[in-house]
């Protein structure tokens, strides 16, 4: 068993591990998955230990529960941690495992930051979770759908952890200030004001929460005091920091937010994640970038300010850096969150490239060819193609200009909101002039007169023939 759990060990260690929990009932929060009802409580009650993957941030106790869980079905603990390790270390691990499982002992193989193993390390598990000689427990900070292979995770069920609220962390900071693990013969004291600051400072990370307490009381005690006060705590908190991962799930997860919000017309809620996104340390121009983005994907033609807007930021952020460019950007996102909303042209472009990527090569129609050579003038390029300037409303109704076999064809789709109001009512005036167009084709070719006597309009849009 891992000597973490050995009190003999722990003073030398930081209050995180001095306090880790030593059953699952001094483990916080998870009530998810460890609650009365949680599943993974369910399957450790019923002896059902199984392989498993542990997703979560950091500081929510991966750690801790499979060491745990090792404690709580009586199973051997081996660790091992991706960063420092190779497949040699692996094979090491299996062949401590197998030593274990000879004397009919369980081992629970612990690897923590798995995601940082390649294609090969992860596959070296594969067959020892298959037959049975570990029970693999994987943690990671990272998405398990991106990160770990197929093989790996049909083999391993995950659990997501979740960060933990203030109260629950603010609980456990009580506890390491009168457990005789923690800090109850330092002589120092703590109001729950003060604990309850620092479960909020920590942002769901219970390590991070004791270290700020382990800080603070040792500033306190280097100044003289008796107990950590708001102006010790300050210096130890510092400016703090929200979650955030440049690379991970919480980047994604934040500009995915800060992208909806803008779509779904909440101005308030765009700057909040805006604001986040900067707290945690995003390049502003990433965030420029990606609303120029919105502006075409959501706003579009509705309001084609916003697009002009958007990328006036961009520049504003180019040239005169922050501050100033982050003002222009919060401008522009409030602008799109407030515009009117339209998908219709990211619709439309959509499901013309799917056309173009199955529809294969298709031939320009002649009449819209150009025809720089006799030769190609010889060949009919160019030729029927009617100039729209040269017909009323600068419109050659009933013109085609798609291949002749999507003629027909309609993908863009004007949203009833703000400008395509009126653009959708003027390529209805001009559908109704096609309609109209392909009337008088008709009604020349089969002869038939209109009121005045005429038989319609000729291609060119000069006046029929009078019988």
């Amino acid at each position: 068993m891992s000597d973490l759990f050995d009190a003999n060990s722990r003073a030398w260690q930081p209050l995180a591990a001095r306090m880790r929990p030593l059953t699952l009932e001094e483990y916080a929060g998870q009530e998810h998955l460890l609650g009365a009802n949680g599943s993974l409580r369910k399957a450790l009650e019923l002896g059902q230990a199984h392989s498993m993957i542990l997703w979560g941030p950091p500081g929510v106790g991966k750690t801790t529960l499979a060491m745990l869980m090792a404690n709580y079905i009586e199973a051997q603990f081996i660790t091992l941690s991706a960063v420092l390790s190779g497949v040699k270390e692996i094979r090491a691990a299996i062949d401590e495992a197998r030593h274990y499982r000879q004397q009919g002992r369980q081992c629970l193989l612990f690897v923590d930051e798995v995601h940082r193993f390649n294609k090969s390390q992860q596959d070296a598990f594969l067959p020892h979770i298959e037959d049975g000689t570990v029970i693999f427990v994987g943690a990671t900070t990272e998405n398990p759908s991106f990160e770990l292979n197929g093989a790996l995770l049909s083999r391993a069920r995950v659990y997501v952890l979740k960060p933990l609220d203030a109260s629950a962390i603010t609980a456990r900071l009580r506890s390491a200030m009168q457990d005789a693990r923690g800090l109850a013969g330092a002589g120092i004291r703590a109001e729950d004001a003060i604990l309850e600051t620092i479960a909020r400072a920590a942002d769901g990370d219970m390590r991070r929460a004791y270290n700020l307490l382990e800080i603070a009381t040792s500033l306190a005690e280097a100044d003289g005091a008796d107990q950590v006060t708001e102006a010790i705590l300050s210096q130890a908190v510092g400016e703090g920091g929200r979650r955030f991962d440049k690379h991970g799930d919480q980047f994604y997860d934040q500009i995915s937010a800060l992208h909806k919000a803008v779509r779904g017309s909440s101005p308030d809620g765009a700057l909040y994640w805006f604001a986040r996104m900067l707290d945690g340390g995003c390049d502003p121009l990433y965030i420029a970038r990606r609303v120029v983005r919105m502006a075409s994907e959501d706003i579009g033609n509705a309001d084609p300010r916003a697009l002009t807007l958007a990328l006036n930021a961009w520049d504003v952020q180019e040239r005169l850096g922050s501050p100033e460019g982050e003002l222009a950007i919060a401008q522009a996102i409030v602008f799109l969150a407030s515009a009117a909303k339209s998908n219709a042209v990211y619709r439309a472009f959509k499901e013309v490239k799917a056309v173009v990527a199955s529809g294969g090569s298709l031939d320009v129609p002649f009449h819209l060819r150009n025809a720089p050579t006799k030769l190609m003038k010889a060949q009919g390029y160019g030729d029927d193609y009617r100039y729209a300037h040269d017909f009323p409303e600068g419109y050659a109704s009933g013109e085609c200009y798609l291949p002749e076999a999507l003629v027909g064809q309609e993908w863009y789709k004007p949203v009833p909101r703000g400008l395509e109001i009126r653009i959708a009512e003027k390529l209805a005036r001009l559908k109704v002039l096609d309609q109209e167009s392909e009337w008088q084709r008709y009604s020349q070719q089969a002869g038939v007169r209109g009121k005045d006597g005429s038989t319609g309009r000729s291609i060119d849009g000069s006046k029929g023939q009078q019988p």
